[in-house]
Order: structure tokens, then sequence, then C-alpha cells
């Protein structure tokens, strides 16, 4: 089983900053190669910036559905909105986010 970090409420990765039932994605960030369920809780136990995913490195598996642990890449999860695996349905808010964990332009 993949370690979360942060301020984890549940076995479906879902953090005390955002636990609909759909928020069940957590997200490796690039900087520490550590899996959190968003960006507030990496700000809260880190000590440094948050490093964004270059478009390069879209085919990277970086991140993770609560609900089975299947690794998606990035191109993965931003072409779906469920996982490929056991279809759940992932928030599509966090698309508002995006530019906090990937330079897309």
């Amino acid at each position: 089983m993949i370690k979360v970090y942060g301020k984890v409420v549940d076995d479906q990765s879902r953090c005390e900053h955002y636990h609909s039932e759909k928020d069940i994605i957590s997200i490796k960030f690039k900087c520490c190669n550590t899996y959190y369920p968003c960006y507030k809780c990496h700000q809260e136990c880190e000590n440094h910036e948050i490093e964004r995913w270059q478009k390069e490195d879209f085919d990277e598996k970086a991140i993770l559905c609560g609900a089975c642990q299947t690794e998606l890449t990035i191109n993965e999860y931003m072409n779906v909105s469920s996982c490929k695996n056991c279809h759940a349905s992932f928030n599509g808010n966090c698309q508002l986010h995006y530019h906090l964990y990937f330079d897309y332009n």
C-alpha cells in the first residue's frame, strides 16, 4: 500500500481540507517524491516550495486513486473523470488547482 502523507482522514486519502465523496486522489509532489491529498497538506508538512510537474513529465505516474491504490500518469488523470481501474469518480473541481501542481502551458 502506498503511503499518503498529510492530514488524511480516511483510508481513501481524503484530507481535512478536501473530503467530499469524490476527493479520493492524491498527488505525488515532484519536489519531494511524496504523495499528499492536496497542496494544503503539502504546505503544512513540508518546509519547501511546491515544484510543479512540467509538461514533459506528464507520462510520470504521479496520481493515486484512493479507492483502489492504482497509480495514474498525469496525462491519464487530466483526461478522465474516474479511475481507469475501479471507475471511482474523481472531483472535477480539482482542475481549479491544476496550476499549483502542473505546468501545462
